[in-house]
C-alpha cells in the first residue's frame, strides 16, 4: 500500500473506536497525507448515546497520530435516510438493514462529497474487506464509482491482530471494547430504539425467523400486535428469493452465489429479473427487508433488498 497512497490526500472517517484509528495509523506510516473525520449522527432525545465520548476518543487518536482532524455534522441527512428509514419499515412489518442505508448515503455519501469538495484523493474507513469479518455485505449499495476512491486498510485482518496493531502504535482506543449498537448510535440497539418509538409491540421487536415463545416467528401482524411462531422457520420449501432496488458492480453471469443474512451461508444460484432461484430448499427464511448480496469467487458482484 505504501506506494500507492504515498503523498495523496486521504481522508479517514474516524468513528472513536479502534478498527478506524488503526486504519488511520496504516495509511499514515504509508506515506498518506491522513486527515480524520468524526461524523456526527443523529440522536433520539431522551435515551442515552455516546457520540461525544466517542467524538473524544477520535480526537484523541487524531492527536496522537499528528493528523488534522475535523467534525461532520450529518445529523438532518443521518435522521432521514437512516432513522426515518429504519422506523418506517419496522411500523410496516419489515426489517431493514440501517447499517447498508448508513454507508451508502453517509459514510459514503455525505462523507465522501465533503472529503471530495475538501480536495481528498481518496476516503478510507475502517471496515474489514475479506477474512472472517468481512464486511462487504453491508457495501452492496454503494455505487461502484464511489467504492474505486475508497481504501480500506484493514483488508482481511483478524480483530486481535488489529488489537495487536493498535497497541504498537499505542493508540489510545486500542482497548476500547466494539459497539454493538446501530450504525452512529454508539451502544443503542435496533430494539432500544423500536422500544423508545414503539413501545412492546411484540410485531415490531421480533423478526421473521426469529426464537419467541418456544419456536420462530413466521408471521405477523403490526396492527393486532401479534406474532405467529411455528416449530420450524420455514413454513414450507422455499427455493427464490424476490428483490428490488439491485445495485450492481459486476456483470452476472454463471458462479453467482447469495448471502441473505449477514455471515448466513453462502447459497448457490441464477438470477433473472430481480429473482434469485436456487435448486435446494433455503435452510432460512427470507426476511423481507433485509439484503441479498451475490459474490462470485468472493468479488462483490451486487446486491438488492429483500421482497415478500
Amino acid at each position: 500500500m505504501r506506494s500507492f497512497v504515498k503523498g495523496k490526500k486521504v481522508w479517514v472517517a474516524l468513528s472513536g473506536g479502534v478498527d478506524s484509528a488503526v486504519a488511520a495509523a496504516l495509511l499514515k506510516q504509508a506515506g498518506a497525507e491522513v486527515t480524520g473525520v468524526f461524523i456526527k449522527g443523529w440522536y433520539p432525545p431522551g435515551m442515552p448515546c455516546t457520540w461525544a465520548a466517542d467524538r473524544r476518543d477520535a480526537m484523541r487518536a487524531a492527536a496522537h497520530l499528528r493528523i488534522p482532524f475535523a467534525t461532520l455534522d450529518a445529523s438532518a441527512a443521518y435522521k432521514a435516510s437512516v432513522v426515518d428509514y429504519l422506523l418506517s419499515e419496522y411500523k410496516a412489518g419489515r426489517t431493514p438493514n440501517p447499517d447498508v442505508m448508513c454507508n451508502r448515503d453517509i459514510k459514503f455519501g455525505v462523507f465522501y462529497r465533503f472529503a471530495k469538495v475538501q480536495g481528498a484523493d481518496y476516503i478510507a474507513t475502517g471496515h474489514y474487506r475479506g477474512g472472517e469479518k468481512d464486511q462487504s455485505y453491508f457495501l452492496w449499495a454503494v455505487p461502484k464509482e464511489i467504492l474505486a476512491e475508497t481504501l480500506f486498510p484493514l483488508g482481511g485482518m483478524s480483530k486481535a491482530e488489529i488489537r495487536a496493531l493498535a497497541r504498537r502504535y499505542a493508540l489510545p482506543v486500542a482497548d476500547k471494547p466494539d459497539s454493538q449498537g446501530i450504525c452512529f448510535l454508539g451502544d443503542i440497539s435496533v430494539k432500544d430504539l423500536l422500544k423508545h418509538e414503539f413501545g412492546e409491540n411484540p410485531a415490531i421487536l421480533y423478526t421473521l425467523g426469529e426464537r419467541a415463545q418456544g419456536g420462530y416467528v413466521v408471521g405477523k401482524d403490526v396492527t393486532k400486535k401479534e406474532i405467529r411462531v411455528a416449530k420450524s422457520r420455514l413454513a414450507a420449501p422455499v427455493r427464490s428469493i424476490s428483490f428490488s432496488h439491485p445495485n450492481w458492480h459486476r456483470s452476472l453471469g454463471e458462479g453467482i452465489v447469495a448471502q441473505y443474512r449477514y455471515r448466513g451461508p453462502l447459497v448457490s444460484g441464477k438470477i433473472s429479473d430481480n429473482l434469485f432461484t436456487t435448486e435446494a430448499d433455503l435452510q432460512e427464511l427470507p426476511v423481507p427487508g433485509q439484503s441479498i448480496v451475490f459474490y462470485r469467487e468472493h468479488e462483490l458482484v451486487g446486491g438488492g433488498i429483500i421482497e415478500p
